[in-house]
């Protein structure tokens, strides 16, 4: 009787462990499966699919570089820029050492400074609201407080 009662709690803490570590290697299978998927949906031109995969993928490695640059270049495959931005921004965050990442970034922004110049007249309208802005304001502020900024 004396034996059953050592190897009950041993057996206890080997199914304990087992199960916690079958709970841990669940997530990392999920993770890769969508990956998996979201590239093959990349890969037949199926972006915004891709990009519900890398998204869900993201939820369960937050800071996954490589994840998180997947989920910048599908936004970026889709038009939405802005969004790309951020994710390579994130991506950058969770790994700056990542080549392929630095690579990605770099070709958007040469891309996406490219591309804005539409929003180039925005700036005009923005500096010549702050200069009606400033003679308005210069009676009223001194211009010391000017020089500082």
């Amino acid at each position: 009787m004396r034996r059953v009662d050592f190897w009950r709690p041993v057996a206890v803490f080997v199914l304990t462990v087992c199960l916690s570590a079958l709970g841990l290697a669940a997530e990392g299978p999920d993770m890769d499966k969508e990956v998996s998927f979201g590239v093959k949906m990349a890969q037949r031109g199926l972006w915004s699919e891709a990009l519900f995969r890398f998204k869900r993928a993201a939820e369960q490695e937050p800071n996954n570089g490589k994840v998180l640059n997947n989920v910048a270049v599908a936004y970026e495959a889709i038009g939405q820029y802005e969004n790309a931005l951020l994710a390579y921004q994130e991506a950058l965050k969770a790994d700056s050492t990542n080549r392929e990442l630095k690579r990605n970034y770099s070709r958007f922004i040469e891309f996406y400074q490219a591309f804005k110049p539409a929003e180039e007249d925005a700036p005009v309208e923005t500096q010549a609201q702050q200069e009606s802005e400033q003679e308005a304001g210069e009676a009223s502020d001194p211009p010391s407080s000017q020089s500082g900024q």
